[in-house]
């Protein structure tokens, strides 16, 4: 099978578990577990902390629960201060009125300055990776190493096999209207369904967590940042970015589709050409949520990483971006 080929089915698939977790937006929080509430100033997102030493970011992916980090954050939490996010709409937390994407963007960086974070690693997953690395190419002085567990800076040119926005928006037009044609009930019988949930996440157990995050989250709030993500291309802008990237791939979930970790590897290698210090590694064993499929290999990932990649922007980065 060929890349492009490989690529159109991982674009059936991705479209297919994006559907998912936007089934049921309409529903309840779980009872007995109330939403928490954000903070005045940054109500874009809320944030749990744990563990003491230099600050890490932790953003979740599309209608995800920043619980999706906790095994990495009990990992890194000796040596390291985990701020797990749960953005707005998401999870059981209420939404906002602005753009997510954007909005969420631009109060990470705030909330960095205004608690006084020195460089931290941003890590992120799915749609919390691309949102790092919209913050990351935005405030280049303000952040340290990143870390991208699967995810894209061009999620178009995956799903829709094209090279440009202009190319893709006719294709997320009528992604759009299709979203919104669909009535309450197809949304929570698609979710019960859990076709797609296997290509996230292995473990029974996990893909009902999927289920129920998707449950708990609001409707117009995922669908909107299902188009924002798929209306934005980074992919040119990723060379204004100054410290260490790692980029970690998943290819098993989508295998049952004809996908060949060749195919991915190199749709992944030409959509991060432009990192200038870029470290790829391709999982063998774990599907989208790798930190629950393989999490002792994801910890050796990212300690590596970190141990070799303790730069800062400095003044010649400063300079160029004045």
């Amino acid at each position: 099978m060929s890349p492009a080929s490989g690529m159109r089915n991982i674009a059936t698939s991705l479209v297919a578990a994006f559907a998912l977790l936007l089934a049921g937006a309409h529903a309840q929080s779980s009872p007995g577990r109330p939403a928490p509430t954000p903070a005045a100033a940054h109500p874009s997102f809320v944030v749990s902390i744990v563990g003491q030493g230099r600050p890490i970011v932790m953003i979740p992916g599309l209608a995800s629960s920043g619980t999706t980090w906790d095994a990495t954050a009990d990992h890194l939490g000796p040596h390291f201060r985990c701020y797990k996010l749960t953005l707005a709409g998401f999870a059981g937390v209420p939404p906002i009125d602005s753009p997510l994407l954007a909005t969420a963007r631009d109060q990470i960086a705030e909330y960095i300055r205004d608690n006084h974070l020195d460089h931290p690693v941003i890590m992120g997953h799915s749609l919390g990776g691309y949102l790092a690395l919209d913050l990351a190419v935005r405030n280049p002085q303000l952040v340290g190493p990143i870390v991208i567990v699967d995810s894209l800076p061009f999620f178009a040119q995956a799903w829709f096999q094209v090279d440009s926005l202009a190319a893709a928006q006719p294709t997320i037009d009528k992604m759009r209207a299709g979203m919104d044609a669909m009535s309450h009930e197809q949304w929570i019988a698609y979710t019960k369904s859990g076709v797609s949930t296997n290509a996230m996440a292995t473990n029974p157990a996990d893909q009902q967590t999927l289920i129920a995050w998707g449950l708990a989250s609001d409707q117009k709030t995922v669908s909107n940042a299902v188009i924002d993500l798929l209306s934005t291309d980074l992919r040119h802008e990723l060379k204004k970015i100054q410290t260490p990237v790692l980029v970690i791939g998943t290819w098993v979930g989508l295998k049952s589709y004809g996908v060949t970790e060749s195919g991915v590897a190199q749709e992944f290698h030409q959509q991060y050409a432009g990192v200038r210090d870029l470290h790829f590694i391709m999982s063998d064993t774990a599907r989208h949520f790798v930190m629950w499929d393989d999490p002792v290999w994801l910890d050796r990932q990212i300690d590596d990483f970190l141990a070799t990649s303790d730069s800062v922007p400095g003044p010649t980065a400063e300079k160029a971006q004045k």
